[in-house]
Parts: structure tokens; C-alpha cells; sequence
């Protein structure tokens, strides 16, 4: 997800993965206490400064996935870097503000508005008489018609992601003067601020050849506070400059390089100094803030994470065991790989030492993470199975699983066309219902799935194609060793036998073979508590079950707590009145027919998407409450949206949709009903669920021609309803955002909704 402007009128991108986000909540303007919308759930964390206090110059290096394809943000292949890249060197006519809403930006407009409705929609801009590209040219009419034929759809030589918004035009023209530019729609726009952000020279727009390939590579022509100074494919960095002819408050950043780095590579490049500003995920932002506090205990304390810190203290021992036992080859593979894990831990606390010039900003995206479920064939193509499984989710701790561990405020996502802040938000769950195991299971009751019935044997079913099938997370670990005693004198063994010895391995005087035999012996033990007592918590093994049992317990009442809370939904959310819920338990699985009521779940199984195979899990667990069985299937992350999720091959799986500030144009292709093609496939557009109804798209449409904001907004509401009781995608939280950025580095970070001022970020003047 972009967070570089209002956003291009591209196709949207889901989001399959995770990151991470802390909580800061400064002020926001913009919401009323009786704004329906209410405020955002997490602020922006930037470090916000006065620009007196930032210093003029410098370079800032900020990580980016990849070099884009494509400099034009309305290609098919273009990417977040290309909408960055756009936001600091292109007209944005609009921003979003910190509550994810339009603002006209004044360094383009004066005005915009719309000054006629009858007979046709007629929107008057009124640019900033300073307004001019990096030649020299103002800004005008002709950049804003070159770049409606573009994008109109009329002429297919263009090479279009989308046109939407651009084919409801009819016409553009010069205003009064050179500064005004009259746009006339052939049908009303509600949505008409969304448009000519970003806006490109006529150079780029004016015929098929210079749009398809002339800002490919380049941008020669630009009009924002950088200029593209060079993209450099062998080194991975888009360099922009700071431009000369820029009229609105002049860049802070002498240059600002957006560098390709591997997320799971950040931490290391942050270390070495490559980087200032990057998104991490969790667990680079824990050993980021780990690295604060170290810097702040006693010098020369060990380090509590890292290679070596997993390792149990009896499996240290056994390791010193095996180096000064008798058996020579064990003992020279043994110090070999104490020496490879000495220097392994040497550079990881160098590393966390550089570490110590960052911190962690941290807010939530302006995107959300769904359940989807796949509707058009086996039980889920039965609206009273998908509602059977929404009923049985409790959404507020499938929140708490991601966001309370990061601090953040653990708020279940109540809309699928707008979060908690924007205009068109309003929680619309109630549509659907809350979590109650009980009309879950008389849901299913009454599809026919009961518990009890003959199950015929089935074969065998293949696995999906690069899919590993499991039922938990992969545990993964660091490699390397505690290192204990490495330079201690041992009897009858040899000195200095530490990660720096070279020397030969010396066999054992007898009383050191006993010593060592009872090493091992001790290390079994140690390992043994370690097991009993997880992580070191001294607990006896009956304590332990004791332990587990309660909590077990609670985490089953806070459920039931939850579901009072979230109480009944509206009428169509429930079986048949007098339908009989199984009992909770009933032998056997649910079935119909002879076949068991069994889901396939498909997660990714990247070290990046652990917290959304946490979610996954859990989430099996709460259908298994009510008798549903899932069968987890863990993918190549690759693979997992282009063979899985837009080929319909799963049942359930997670992913995030961005939020947009223009939900009646973004979200209709994401929800649209699917139709049948010429060819007789399903043309589903972005509708990955394949789930849909006629009147959903009835309301998409008469929000989109609705110029009434207020009305237009009720009648989005509307539509997300009934989208709530279709059940074809449970939206559930919103996606924690983490950046790393150095200590100095002033407004810059965690965005959270609002469009970057690339103008004002830099770095704090020397006090």
C-alpha cells in the first residue's frame, strides 16, 4: 500500500503479508465527537518538527522493495516505488490528511469545485499561477486532456491499467484564463477529486508511444519538490534531487534515494549504514528497540537474543563436552562450529551496537487484513456455511493476536470500504452478526452438515501445488552457540580451547572423561527442566499443567465474554428460527451426505508471514469449536496469490486490502458480482471470493453518480452491509505499519494515512 498521495486510478494491489506497528497518538484534527466516521485507531508516528529546526542538505536513504518497472503510476507493472517516486516529483491536486480524507493541495489549486450539476456534472479548477514543470511550462488544460485521452479507455493503444473516473468524461477546455481548466462529465462523478493525482506533462500523455514508454525509465518533465535525477538498475537505487524551479517550500533533503533492500535484509543494511528510514517487520523492530536498551545497561553485558541466546544452558554444556571429549573428529567438528557461532555472535553485537542510532515509528496502515472465503464451489458456495464460519470467529482476539503485542489498540476492522477516520467509514458488522457458537452451529444444521452421520472414506487429495500441509506454524530458531568456560584451564585437557584456538584436540586425562560424562549427564537434566519449565520459568511439570489448564479456561471465557459483547446480528445472519444447534460435543465430524465438512486453508509459508499463519491457526481452532475441520496448507510466498488466491484454488485464506479515500470507484471491482466471459470463464475482476450480488453493485453505482457527499457516503454504507451478509470476506484488523528510522531523522516514519510532505523530512540540526 502507497502512502505517497490520494493515489493513482490504478488497479489495486492486495497486500499479503505482515508488519508491524507501535501506538502514538497525537492530535487529529478534522473529526467531530458526532462524526459517524469517528477517528482513526492509531495516529501517525513521524517525529513531527518545525522545519526551523531541520537541516538544510543531506542525503536520505530509504528502502524500497524493488526498482519499479515503471515510472508510470498507470501501468499494469508500476508498484508502491513508483507511486513514491510520483509523490515526491508530480502534481498531487489532492492529499490525504492524517484521518485518510482528500485535501485540495494548495501548492497545484487555489479552488476546485463543482460549479455546475445540470445538464452535465462541470468541475472548475483554478491552479497556482506559480504552478510550473521542471522546463519551464506552466501547468494547464493541455496536461489534463492529454492525460483523459490517455486514460479514457477510447483508444487502445494506450497501454491502461484503468480508466476509471476518465471514461466519465466528456470534455476539457481552458477556463477564463491560462489558469483555469474546465472538466465536463458525461456522466455525474462523485468521485472527481480522485482524478489527475498524479498529474503527468503532456510530453508523457500526448500519444501512445511517449505514454507507454517514455516514463518508463525516466521522467524528464516533473513538477514537485524533486526532480528524478537517475535510476540505477545494478545498485538498486532511484536517486531524486532536489528541483531548482520547485515554488512551494523549498526540500530540506539535498537528495533522497529510495534503495532496494530484501525486508528481511533491513536490519543488517540499517546496521551498516545503508539505510535511514525503512519498514521492518516484527521482529526486526524487537531487536531494533532491544538494541536501545542494551545501549543503555551495563557495557560488556550479554546479549539476550541472537546467535547463541536460544541455546539452553545444558546444550552449552554438552557443547563443551563434545570439544574436550576423546573422541577427536566430534571435537574438531565441534570447535569449528563454535568458532563459526563466536563470530557469528561477534558481528550481531556489532550490528546491535550501530542498531542503537534507530527507533521504531509505529502506527497502523491505511490497509486491513480479511478472512476471504471462496464461494463458488463446495460448502462455501452455501451462504449459511460462509456466515456459519463468520459467527464463529471472534475478531477482537484475532486482533489482540497481532496488534497487543506491539502496543497497538486491537480494534476489529467493522467495514470493508473504509476504516475507522475516513468519510465512508461506519461499522456495519451488525449486518452479519458477532461471535456465537451456538448459531454457528445452527447455521450448519441447518445446510444439512450435523454431527454423527455415516462419513464415506475418502482418497487420498493431492497437495497444492508447492504446498506443504501441516496443522502449526514452523518453528524457527537462531543457530549458534552459549559459549561456557572457553579459555577456562581444564584438567588433563588443553588451555585456550575457545572460539580462537587453533590448536590439536588432547585426549582427556581419566578424571576429565568422568567430569565430562557428568556434564552430559547434567546437560540431559538441564534440557529436561527447560522442556518442563518453558523458557526457563522454574516451573514444576504438574505446576506447568496446572498452569496451562487455566489458562486454557480463560482464554475459552474470554471468548464467550466476547460474544456476549458483541451481541445478536440483523435479521438473515441466523438459521431458521427453531433450527437445533449439534451439541458441542457430539461424536464425530459435521457431514452431509457422506462427506465431512472439511475446509482448505491456504496460508504463506515465508519467515515474513509467521504473525498471518498465527492468525490462520487460531482461527482453525475457533471453526473447530463448532465442528468445522480445516486442513492447513502452507505455500510458497511466490505463489501464494498468483496460483492460490486469484486462481480460486483454496477455501479460506488471508490477505489485506488497501483503504481507499474513494471506496465507490476502488472497491466496486473488488466486490463487483462475477460474470460469466464470452469464453465462458468467470470474469471476477478483483473479487477474488467470488462472491457478489446484484444489489451490491446497484449501490456502487448510484454512490458513484451520486454528487451529494453525504448521500453518496450513506449509500457506500449500504453497500458494505449488504457486502457484511454476503459473508464472502470477514474484514478483521487493520495492519500494524513499523519503520525504522534514525534517532535524528525528523518527519519521516510511520505515516499511518497521510500523504508524505517529501518537502519537509530531513534531518534535526545539531543542538
Amino acid at each position: 500500500m502507497s502512502h505517497d498521495g490520494v493515489g493513482p486510478r490504478a488497479v489495486a494491489r492486495p497486500v499479503a503479508f505482515l508488519t508491524a506497528g507501535v501506538l502514538v497518538l497525537p492530535a487529529l484534527a478534522g473529526c467531530s465527537e458526532q462524526d459517524g466516521a469517528g477517528r482513526p485507531s492509531a495516529g501517525q508516528d513521524i517525529a513531527a518538527a518545525e522545519r526551523d529546526r531541520v537541516a538544510d542538505g543531506g542525503t536520505l536513504h530509504w528502502a524500497v522493495d524493488a526498482v519499479p518497472e515503471t515510472l508510470n503510476t498507470f501501468q499494469a507493472d508500476a508498484d508502491a516505488t513508483t507511486s513514491r517516486v510520483a509523490g515526491a516529483v508530480l502534481p498531487a491536486l489532492y492529499r490525504l490528511d492524517v484521518n485518510g480524507r482528500p485535501q485540495r493541495n494548495p501548492d497545484y489549486l487555489e479552488s476546485a469545485e463543482v460549479v455546475e450539476r445540470e445538464p452535465r456534472q462541470v468541475v472548475l479548477y483554478k491552479l497556482d499561477q506559480q504552478a510550473v514543470w521542471s522546463d519551464g511550462r506552466e501547468i494547464g488544460a493541455a496536461d489534463f486532456a492529454a492525460q483523459w485521452r490517455a486514460l479514457s479507455g477510447k483508444d487502445t493503444a494506450y497501454w491502461t491499467a484503468r480508466n476509471a473516473g476518465y471514461d466519465r468524461i466528456e470534455k476539457i477546455e481552458r477556463g477564463a484564463n491560462d489558469l483555469e481548466v474546465r472538466v465536463t462529465f458525461k456522466k455525474p462523478y462523485a468521485d472527481w477529486q480522485s482524478l489527475f493525482t498524479p498529474l503527468y506533462p503532456k510530453d508523457v500523455t500526448g500519444t501512445p508511444d511517449t505514454f507507454n514508454d517514455s516514463a518508463r525509465r525516466g521522467l524528464k518533465v516533473t513538477a514537485g519538490p524533486f526532480t528524478v535525477d537517475e535510476v540505477d538498475r545494478a545498485s538498486g537505487d532511484v536517486t531524486l534531487k532536489r528541483n531548482p524551479r520547485w515554488w512551494g517550500r523549498p526540500a530540506k533533503l539535498s537528495e533522497l534515494v529510495l534503495r532496494a533492500v530484501p525486508r528481511d535484509g533491513r536490519a543488517a543494511a540499517l546496521a551498516a549504514g545503508r539505510l535511514d528510514l525503512a519498514e521492518i517487520d516484527a521482529s526486526q523492530a524487537r531487536r531494533i528497540t532491544s538494541a536501545g536498551r542494551e545501549g543503555k545497561a551495563a557495557q560488556g553485558a550479554p546479549l539476550t537474543h541472537g546467535p547463541g541466546a536460544a541455546l539452553t544452558p545444558g546444550r552449552a554444556l554438552r557443547s563443551w563436552a563434545i570439544a574436550h571429549g576423546s573422541d577427536e573428529e566430534a571435537a574438531e567438528e565441534e570447535i569449528t562450529a563454535r568458532k563459526k557461532r563466536a563470530r557469528a555472535a561477534l558481528k550481531y553485537a556489532g550490528q546491535q551496537s550501530s542498531l542503537r542510532g534507530f527507533t521504531v515509528r509505529r502506527s497502523l496502515e491505511p490497509s486491513f487484513t480479511q478472512l476471504a472465503l471462496n464461494g463458488s464451489e463446495g460448502p462455501l458456495a452455501d451462504e449459511r456455511v460462509r456466515r456459519a464460519v463468520a459467527r464463529a470467529l471472534d475478531r477482537e482476539e484475532l486482533a489482540e493476536v497481532v496488534l497487543k503485542p506491539l502496543g497497538l489498540p486491537a480494534e476489529p476492522v467493522g467495514s470493508h470500504l473504509a476504516l475507522a477516520g475516513q468519510h465512508a467509514y461506519a461499522d456495519g458488522s451488525g449486518a452479519l452478526g458477532g461471535q456465537d457458537t451456538e448459531e454457528a452451529q445452527a447455521l450448519l444444521s441447518d445446510a444439512g452438515w450435523v454431527a454423527g452421520g455415516p462419513v464415506k472414506k475418502e482418497k487420498k487429495s493431492k497437495k497444492a501445488a508447492g504446498a506443504e500441509r501441516s496443522g502449526g506454524a514452523d518453528g524457527t530458531g537462531d543457530d549458534g552457540a552459549y559459549i561456557v568456560g572457553g579459555t577456562d584451564d581444564k584438567p588433563g585437557g588443553r588451555r585456550g580451547a575457545g572460539p580462537g584456538d587453533g590448536g590439536a584436540v588432547l585426549a582427556p586425562a581419566p578424571l576429565a572423561e568422568v567430569q565430562r560424562t557428568a556434564l552430559l549427564v547434567q546437560a540431559a537434566e538441564l534440557d529436561g527442566h527447560r522442556v518442563a519449565g518453558k523458557d526457563g520459568d522454574g516451573g514444576k511439570p504438574a505446576e506447568k499443567a496446572e498452569k496451562t489448564e487455566k489458562s486454557e479456561k480463560a482464554e475459552k471465557n474470554l471468548a464467550q465474554d466476547g460474544a456476549k459483547r458483541l451481541g445478536p446480528g440483523a435479521p438473515g445472519a441466523y438459521a431458521p428460527k427453531g433450527t437445533a444447534a449439534p451439541g458441542r460435543a457430539a461424536a464425530g465430524p459435521l457431514a452431509r451426505n457422506g462427506k465431512p465438512l472439511s475446509l482448505r486453508f491456504v496460508l504463506p509459508s515465508g519467515p515474513g508471514s509467521q504473525p498471518l499463519r498465527a492468525v490462520g491457526e487460531r482461527i482453525a481452532r475457533m471453526l473447530d469449536e463448532v465442528g468445522i475441520r480445516t486442513q492447513i496448507s502452507k505455500v510458497a510466498d511466490d505463489s501464494y496469490f498468483k496460483d492460490h488466491i486469484a486462481s480460486g484454488e483454496y477455501d479460506l485464506a488471508l490477505y489485506s486490502w488497501p483503504a481507499s479515500a474513494f471506496p465507490a470507484t476502488d472497491a466496486r471491482p473488488i466486490y463487483a458480482k462475477p460474470v460469466p466471459a464470452a469464453d465462458g470463464s468467470l470474469n471476477v475482476e478483483q473479487n477474488f471470493t467470488r462472491v457478489g450480488t446484484d444489489q451490491v453493485d446497484q449501490l456502487f453505482d448510484q454512490a458513484v453518480a451520486e454528487l451529494d457527499p453525504e448521500e453518496s457516503r450513506a449509500l457506500v454504507r449500504k453497500a458494505d452491509a449488504r457486502i457484511w451478509a454476503a459473508a464472502g470476506s470477514i474484514p478483521l484488523y487493520q495492519r500494524p505499519q513499523l519503520t525504522a528510522a534514525r534517532t535524528n531523522l525528523a518527519n519521516a516514519g510511520a505515516f499511518g494515512f497521510q500523504t508524505p510532505f517529501y518537502e519537509d523530512m530531513g534531518f534535526l540540526k545539531k543542538s
